[in-house]
């Protein structure tokens, strides 16, 4: 696999990314977590090093099925994530945005998950 250079960052990452979305939410129903961790993995197997993920996808379920299928190879991956959507505490995505600092903490986010998988967050530049 290809690999590219973003931005002046020096981050590598795989010419073909990898759009977690539709593993959990958007396209329909979901399929089998264990089958959706099998389809990531082997995107790795084949040279992929950027997923991306986002906590409104589920809400959130994208971003765990992504740090549980990644932890094992989370040095050889990038993620990409997106968050600040302002979820309910039913899990429903209302009108707005909120970047509070606690957001990207939050118990239910896999940024803050017992794995660890997506913990770490880098700003990337592209200019």
């Amino acid at each position: 696999m290809k690999k590219r250079t973003l931005g002046k960052s020096g981050l590598e990452v795989s010419e073909i990314g990898f759009g977690c979305m539709g593993m959990s939410f958007g396209y329909g129903p979901a399929k089998g977590e264990q089958e959706m961790v099998s389809v990531i993995r082997s995107a790795v197997d084949l040279g992929v090093t950027l997923f991306d993920s986002a906590e409104v996808y589920g809400p959130f379920t994208n971003e765990e099925l992504v740090g549980k299928a990644l932890s094992p190879v989370r040095e050889q991956v990038v993620i990409a994530t997106k968050f600040g959507f302002q979820i309910d505490p039913d899990g429903k995505q209302s009108s707005g945005l909120n970047s509070q600092p606690d957001i990207s903490r939050r118990p239910s986010s896999a940024r803050s998950s017992g794995s660890g998988s997506m913990s770490s967050t880098c700003s990337i530049s592209t200019e």
